[in-house]
């Protein structure tokens, strides 16, 4: 549902036109495999299986494992054997300094 009311134009963004864009988004980062979740998470602070669980808070009915094999578009285990690549030091600690940021931004 638009909220009419916020002051942040975003929110008054119509639904199908938000939810077109999501779906756009999604079918990115599905042909994107070469963009590793930690490296989305390094310099995004957010990654696929956030997508996943913000659906789930949005009210997506089903359990972690179903939204995160929507978001993947297939399971995650499947996922991560065939695309995700072992992490290094480096982006560890790039997405250890962006998680942190998420958390100041958000108080």
């Amino acid at each position: 549902m638009t909220d009419t009311n916020s002051s942040d134009p975003l929110d008054r963004l119509d639904d199908e036109v938000a939810a077109a864009a999501f779906r756009r988004l999604v079918r990115h980062l599905r042909h994107r495999h070469d963009a590793q979740n930690i490296d989305l998470m390094g310099l995004a602070g957010f990654c696929r299986n956030c997508l996943a669980d913000w659906i789930r808070e949005a009210g997506y009915a089903g359990d972690k494992a179903a939204a995160r094999e929507l978001i993947h578009g297939m399971p995650q285990d499947e996922w991560k054997d065939r695309y995700q690549s072992p992490a290094t030091e480096e982006q560890i600690a790039r997405m250890e300094a962006s998680l942190t940021r998420n958390r100041a931004d958000l108080r």
